[in-house]
């Protein structure tokens, strides 16, 4: 596992590793023992079904080392260590700009973690040479993650693509 980890006041952020990822997938126990964490219940978080924990053990599947933490992170509560969901990039930047994305448990909403993960993601992917802007796409009726993207200084910016034949808004946070 690489020691890839991201500290603010409440979360440990860790970055996904391929071992971590086919864990997730095959076998929770054994993924929450790699994080020392209690087995979670309700694992994965919303919008994170069978079909995309695949498509992104598919991708660290393929990930060399210059693509460590620009893919999923898992994010833990540190005191005390539960995990409560996951956030990261859809994979390195492309022309200056990076796409992030978020989730938590529906039982650790509303508590401010995703909104804090989602921060020390945007201060660590600005710290990379490069990086101009970072977008966002949620759903429009999907009002807590407009929240969380309004919170860290995101800007609406229009109509998103089609994701799962669902359309989606953007926003855009640049440097």
């Amino acid at each position: 596992m690489n020691n890839l980890r991201l500290f603010t006041n409440r979360l440990e952020l860790v970055a996904a590793t391929l071992k971590l990822a086919q864990a997730e997938v095959s076998d929770l126990s054994a993924f929450a023992s790699l994080l020392n964490v209690p087995t979670p219940g309700g694992w994965p978080p919303p919008l994170n079904d069978e079909h995309s924990q695949q498509a992104f053990l598919a991708s660290l599947q393929k990930a060399g080392p210059q693509d460590a933490g620009w893919n999923l992170w898992f994010c833990i509560l540190r005191e005390p260590r539960i995990l409560l969901g996951n956030a990261g990039f859809k994979g390195r930047p492309q022309a200056g700009t990076v796409e992030i994305g978020y989730s938590m448990l529906e039982t650790h909403q509303r508590n401010g973690y995703c909104t804090e993960a989602v921060r020390a993601l945007l201060d660590w992917a600005f710290e990379k040479r490069g990086v101009q802007t970072v977008i966002a796409h949620t759903l429009p009726g999907l009002t807590p993650s407009i929240r969380v993207t309004e919170k860290c200084g995101f800007i609406f910016t229009g109509d998103g693509p089609m994701e799962d034949g669902m359309p989606t808004i953007r926003y855009q946070l640049s440097r």
